[in-house]
């Protein structure tokens, strides 16, 4: 016999037995002894003759129950034939189960007679009504016997026995939920006989398809149940507690226990939370809520609920099978097999590793319930009737234990379900799970003790000795292999997983014990080593889908974990084909791995030198890491993981990371003047972490991604696109030229491949891309103008502008012929691709190399107006501020429908110089101008003399006039006459002759002669009348001092044409300036920004503030309020003084105007609310003023400015007028069709083309009040004018949450409807920033934002064709209906 197995028998563990019942004596003898002190007395006699008795006895009582025939009163009617018949009914229940017809009257009788309980039959015995709970304890006792395993026995009986079995258990439940009699003893003796069946049928070792198999399930089901009924009417004693956990502790190898356990567990907990956290915390739901009774106290729930916790014991043992199999009962079955083999060999025991993590995952389900955060789905952790014995049968069950395991394996949650705002402190969470969960944790971990000399060391210097495995195995049989330690991965995967979710739950100012802390690190640093075949193992994966916010938090010392997540990244994050869990979502491990990469990124240049210490001293001699020489695996993991990244979510989230490390790398770089080497191959580039080399690997990347891969989604493409726009406003030093024209190219061949896409691919996302891509290019050429000095990159792009505008080229494929314009007919992608064409045209044409102009970044269009231009007229007075008197003094006509042009004739008072001079205030979509010009027939430089004389004199003669010679005139040369004449010459008669012959002839030679003789006396008389006149001398003209110039510019510019007759209608419409509203709609029309504008409104929140009146109060003074808040907000614009401001001031009252009052000067003004002073950026293209409000305002009332017109529709054709016949630039969309509805004529319109988003930066001293920020009632100091009397609702607010840390870090918090288009890059939610990159990512983000929701807007038109529409409505109200006669008429006149 082995001796050593006695040996372990006999020395339990002593921890097993020591805990709150150590004071009480076990009840576990009564139920070993409960067969011999029940046993009939017809066990006293022979079978045959005691089953003969048993037969008719039992039989003649059935009959009287009423089953087959009406019941009928008992005969038994005396306390002495009641014990009678009891004996031979008890012997009747331990009959074999072929005698099954008699057992199950046994059973029907015993039944009915515990109905005394509850309304007592009429078939029940007198002496049982009576004194019903005596009767009832000793039915209880006896009916032990049916619930006796029989030996031998078919799967038909005990499919029998199972159904009596069933039907014994439904009548004590119903008794104990009924019954209103029971008395102590009667629940004592009631707990003891579940106690009793349960430890009979349970305790065997796990044989497939016996009646303990079938009935594991229900039998503690009904255990458990009743048990909490108990705890309510009648809380069982601590000898019953004592009894039930070391009953428990025998059947650790069910997996139903575990099941059961979890089940009532998570019940008791979902009440527990209920009064200790009230109403609102979340909810556990489970569908078991009636195992509760209502009558069960909140005390009675606690003290239930934490004696259960504990009556598994140590759920740790369940990895261990010596100590599972340390039981009698398996004993008995090592010592009856032929081959006498170690308990811990039986074939059962092969579940143990799904009953390990069936144990963790339960705590884990409450964990989550404390956290706030209760699983949804909680099925297989409280039954699996497909699952539940599929690992116990015979050897081959091994394979099918683990795949049991990996169907429950699931890390992570299901959800980003936020925490519960009133959850339990870390500490508390662990004080209760702690010890369970860190052991799970440290399961097959070799750590090295401490030398055995080192007395003096601390109490937390010995917190993994308990967790090492033993230095010798040799008293510890051998298992098989399907019981190594290294087969309950996944339960330890899951209190690793566990164990990050508490410590990702610490709230702000939490302090978690420093030994907690301690154990954590180490579990996760053992967790997360690196296998040798590099795979991410289980426990890697459940670390990591749970510690997103492990660096988000304030935690001590956890910067130390920073290389070994490092390490955990590079083998996730850049593996294509990384092979997982098949329950583990590859997407979902990415994303939480990316979560954490993006907190780790700035890092290395805040710390720089520091260096990261180790966990456990190994005696390494290696040198120390320092945080600076991570950074190149950072970056690498960005470029390479983003590289293969195939998920939308996953690519916006690395594109926002690759941004922040080329912002923060160039920042840092030029704050600290770093200077690189150069950099002149590709190699260096690759291998180096330098702004210059980011830069350049990300421009790379992201462009070829977006061609590549990225084109067809909408917002992986628009995060990219705003990742280059960033990248083009990032200016490093060592950037040459081409790396920006290759940037362009790329662009322009994007937008180039998205219009050529086929027309069922054109979509509203689609056009949506190719407009972002146009607003890009317009980015990096404002940012790097030199780019349109090169030939090549100018053409590209004015070529992708004439693509967008026209939808063709011009200059199409190779052999094609040039078309021109007058050629194609325009079919542009759509309107919305058009005008962002437009823009990037005018962009080109206006902006690049010009902005900022001499009015600053504040304003792209002229300050002057026509009351300023007159002003320095001489003929207006100087105090005269009057438009309407202005504005007639000025021409008005409007070209090509969209450009208002106001000419004036005058010249300004200091040019002194009477050239025709005229000033043309030009209005047009994008802006307003003023242009001074004259008509020179000099340049300047050479006609700086002047002179005037009044007489100049004669010019002088260069030489004498030659005298006319005497000419004598001949009909015919000399020659003629020396020719001897002949009888022919004379054969042409002579004219006097002919005239003489004829009458005719002869008088009209008279008339003639008399005409000629008459003109001879005039010429007489007038030459002799000449010859006494003396001629006067020759003086010029005096100068002219007024011209037409208004005629001259309009004709020398081609806006004037005298051909063409035919045109129906004239390029050039003259406006009527004395309309009685020209001037409101002249200054309507120049409050229209050609500029998108924005606002965002900056809140400092306190710690717990949830009153908006205390949170815009805070900034009124800088006590209380860190410094980096106020550093934070000066990097995000420049201040300006709202009463000088041109440009957007965050109010429409006050922006685009310059009020001619002084403002106070204040010493030093910090309150940008908008009353005096705001925060403001701009650039050629956008304009966003950041607000911090200080007051409550009551919401604007609408008026008749900011009103808005409902009608999304607006009419427009290609020229945005009306053209002549003539015109071949019909416009032709096939994809935009939409219809048109009439042209509004009436003076109402929506004025500002601006989408209404509402976007808070809201700074959190604790990150926890992000949840309770009363956004509506801060909407209210968010007023803009244009919200055009919508009602926002705090849902659809953009809102950006900042949390300093303790490091110096910020972590940030995005929140807003996603939308179609999704939050705007470059900020990710989670990520944490240095204070350095802080402001330009804020502001790009919030641009971003806004540029997104005007995006996503049906009813958003661009600034430019806002201000063309008010053009066209004031054509249509003031133009004059001339003619083109009647025109030039109008413009020969005076003014």
């Amino acid at each position: 016999m082995n001796l050593g197995l006695f040996n372990r028998m006999n020395l339990k563990e002593s921890s097993e037995n020591k805990g709150m019942y150590s004071e009480w004596t076990s009840l576990s003898l009564m139920l070993q002894n409960n067969d011999d002190a029940n046993q009939s007395v017809l066990e006293k006699f022979g079978l045959t003759t005691s089953k003969d008795v048993t037969l008719g006895v039992v039989r003649q009582l059935a009959s009287n129950l009423g089953i087959s025939q009406p019941a009928e009163p008992s005969p038994l009617v005396t306390d002495k034939e009641v014990q009678w018949c009891m004996e031979v009914l008890c012997f009747g229940l331990s009959l074999p189960l072929s005698e099954h017809e008699a057992i199950k009257d046994c059973v029907n009788v015993y039944c009915e007679w515990l109905s005394a309980l509850l309304t007592p039959k009429i078939c029940v015995p007198q002496p049982i009504v009576e004194d019903p709970n005596v009767y009832a304890r000793k039915i209880i006792a006896h009916l032990h016997y049916l619930f006796i395993p029989r030996k031998d026995e078919g799967i038909d009986t005990i499919n029998r026995q199972a159904v009596l079995c069933h039907r014994v258990l439904r009548t004590l439940q119903q008794i104990a939920h009924e019954s209103k009699l029971l008395e102590r003893e009667t629940w004592e003796a009631l707990l003891l006989f579940l106690l009793a069946i349960n430890d009979t049928l349970l305790s065997p070792p796990t044989v497939k398809d016996d009646v303990a198999d079938q009935l594991c399930e229900r039998v503690l089901s009904v255990l458990f149940e009743i048990w909490l009924i108990a705890c309510a009417q009648c809380f069982p004693s601590p000898p019953l507690w004592k009894t039930l956990r070391e009953c428990c502790m025998n059947w650790r190898h069910r997996v139903a226990l575990i099941e059961q356990w979890n089940r009532v567990n998570l019940v008791l907990t979902s009440k527990v939370l209920s009064f200790m956290y009230g109403p609102t915390f979340p909810e556990l739901k489970i569908g078991d809520d009636d195992l509760i009774t209502h009558g069960m106290s909140n005390d009675c729930i606690a003290q239930s609920w934490y004696r259960f916790l504990n009556t598994i014991g140590n759920p740790i043992s369940l990895t261990k099978p010596e100590v599972i199999s340390q039981t009698q009962k398996f004993l008995q079955f090592a010592i009856s097999t032929d081959n006498v083999n170690d308990p811990c060999q039986h074939p059962c025991l092969q579940a143990l590793p799904l009953i390990f993590l069936k144990a963790i995952k339960g705590i884990a389900g409450q964990v989550d319930a404390f956290l706030g955060i209760p699983k949804s789905s909680l099925i297989g952790l409280t039954t699996s009737r497909s699952s539940v014995v599929a690992t116990a049968s015979a050897p081959s069950s091994g394979p099918s234990s683990t795949s049991s395991i990996s169907s429950l394996t699931s890390f992570g949650p299901e959800s980003r379900t936020p925490l519960a705002p009133g959850r339990p402190k870390c500490n508390s969470i662990l004080h209760l799970f702690g010890e369970w969960l860190f052991e799970a944790a440290f399961l097959g971990c070799d750590l090295q003790h401490r030398q055995p000399h080192d007395q003096n060391k601390r109490n937390s210097s010995v917190l993994m000795e308990s967790y090492s495995q033993p230095s010798s195995i040799s008293d510890i049989p051998s298992l098989p292999s399907s019981l190594t330690i290294d087969k309950y991965e996944s339960g330890k995967a899951e209190a690793l997983g566990t164990l990050c979710r508490i410590m990702c739950a610490k709230k702000t100012g939490e302090e978690i014990l420093p030994v907690y802390l301690a154990r954590f690190y180490l579990a996760v640093q053992q967790g997360l080593k690196i296998a040798p075949n590099r795979e991410c193992g289980e426990t890697m994966v459940a670390i990591l889908m749970n510690s997103s916010d492990l660096f988000r938090l304030d935690l001590d010392g956890v910067r130390v974990l920073v290389p070994v997540f490092i390490s955990a990244l590079e083998i996730v994050l850049p593996d294509k084909d990384l092979k997982l869990n098949s329950n583990v979502s590859k997407t979902e491990l990415r994303r939480a791995s990316i979560h954490l990469l993006s907190s780790m990124l700035v890092l290395p240049l805040h710390f720089q030198n520091v260096v990261i210490k180790d966990l456990i001293n190994t005696g390494s001699s290696d040198r120390p890491c320092t945080f600076g020489q991570l950074k190149p695996r950072l970056m690498n993991l960005v470029m390479n993981a983003l590289q293969i990244e195939s998920d939308p979510q996953n690519t916006h989230m690395l594109l926002g990371s690759l941004f922040l490390c080329v912002q923060d790398s160039s920042i840092y770089e030029k704050v600290e003047q770093v200077t690189q080497p150069p950099t002149d191959t590709s190699s260096n580039l690759l291998s180096s972490d330098s702004a210059h080399a980011l830069f350049v690997r990300a421009t790379y990347l992201v462009c070829h991604r977006l061609i590549s891969s990225w084109k067809t989604d909408l917002n992986v493409s628009l995060a990219a696109l705003e990742l280059l726009s960033g990248l083009a406003r990032i200016h490093i030093k060592e950037s040459d030229a081409m790396e920006c024209k290759r940037a362009v190219k790329w662009l322009c061949d994007y937008i180039v491949y998205q219009c050529s896409r086929p027309p069922p691919a054109h979509s509203k996302d689609l056009h949506s891309t190719i407009v972002a891509a146009f607003q890009c290019c317009s980015v990096w050429l404002l940012e790097h103008p030199y780019l349109l000095r090169d030939k090549d990159c100018l053409t590209t792009v004015l070529e992708v502008a004439e693509l967008g505008v026209s939808g063709t080229k011009s200059v199409g494929k190779p052999g094609e012929n040039v078309k021109m314009k007058e050629q194609k007919e325009l079919k542009p992608a759509s309107m919305r691709v058009r005008d962002a064409a437009e823009n990037l045209l005018t962009c080109i044409l206006e902006q690049v190399g010009y902005f900022p102009n001499e009015c600053g970044p504040e304003s792209i269009s002229s300050l002057l107006d026509e009351v300023a231009l007159l002003q320095h007229c001489n003929s207006w007075p100087t105090n005269c501020t009057d438009q309407a008197t202005a504005v007639e003094k000025f021409r008005y006509f409007v070209t090509e429908g969209s450009v208002v042009l106001a000419l004036l004739e005058e010249p300004l008072g200091n040019d002194q110089d009477p050239q025709p001079t005229v000033t043309i205030l030009i209005r047009g979509p994008f802006g307003r101008h003023a242009w001074t010009m004259q008509l020179r027939h000099l340049p300047r430089h050479r006609s700086g003399t002047k002179c005037h004389a009044p007489n100049p004199g004669r010019p002088v003669v260069m030489q004498e006039t030659p005298l006319c010679p005497q000419v004598k005139q001949k009909y015919f040369p000399d020659s003629v006459d020396r020719v001897t004449q002949c009888k022919v010459d004379q054969s042409i008669p002579l004219l006097d002759t002919v005239i003489a012959q004829n009458e005719e002839i002869n008088e009209d030679t008279n008339k003639l002669v008399q005409l000629i003789e008459r003109q001879a006396t005039v010429e007489t008389n007038l030459a002799a009348t000449q010859s006494n006149f003396v001629a006067q001398e020759c003086t010029p003209p005096p100068v002219v001092h007024d011209f037409q110039t208004s005629r001259l510019f309009l004709s020398h510019f081609g806006l004037l044409s005298l051909g063409d007759e035919n045109d129906e209608a004239p390029t050039l419409t003259a406006l009527d300036s004395s309309a009685g509203d020209f001037c409101k709609d002249l200054s309507l029309l120049d409050h229209l920004s050609p500029r998108t504008c924005d606002t965002v409104h900056i809140f400092y929140v306190k710690s717990q503030q949830v009153d908006a009146q205390d949170i815009v109060n805070n900034v009124r003074t800088e006590q209380g309020i860190s410094s980096y808040f106020f550093e934070f907000i000066h990097t995000l614009g420049w201040p300006v003084e709202v009463n000088k401001h041109p440009g957007w001031t965050g109010h429409v009252s006050t922006s685009w105007k310059v009020s001619p009052q002084e403002s106070p000067v204040a010493s030093r003004s910090t309150s940008y609310d908008g009353s005096t002073h705001v925060l403001y950026w701009a650039d050629a293209c956008a304009e966003i003023a950041f607000v911090v409000p200080s007051t409550i305002k009551p919401a604007d009332p609408p008026s008749e400015q900011s009103s808005f017109n409902a009608s999304i529709w607006y009419e427009r054709s290609l020229s945005e007028t009306s053209t002549t016949s003539k015109d071949k630039r019909a416009l032709s969309l096939e994809l935009d069709k939409q219809p048109v509805p009439p042209r509004r004529s009436g003076p109402r319109s929506n004025l500002h083309p601006f989408t209404n988003t509402k976007i808070m930066v809201v700074w959190l001293e604790s990150f926890e009040d992000h949840l309770n920020l009363p956004i509506d009632d801060l909407l209210n100091s968010m007023t803009t004018g244009l919200e055009r009397g919508a009602i926002i609702k705090s849902s659809e607010v953009l809102v950006i949450y900042l949390h300093l840390m303790a490091s110096g870090l910020l972590r940030v918090h995005l929140q807003g409807p996603s939308g179609r288009v999704g939050l705007a890059s470059p900020l990710v939610d989670g990520m944490v920033l240095s204070r350095r990159a802080l402001g330009p990512l804020v502001r790009h983000t919030a641009l971003n934002m806004a540029r997104r929701r005007r995006l996503d807007s049906d009813s958003y038109q661009p600034p430019h064709i806002r201000r063309r529409l008010k053009i066209q409505e004031m054509v249509q109200k003031y133009k004059r209906e001339m003619t083109k006669p009647e025109l030039l008429t109008y413009l020969f006149s005076s003014t």
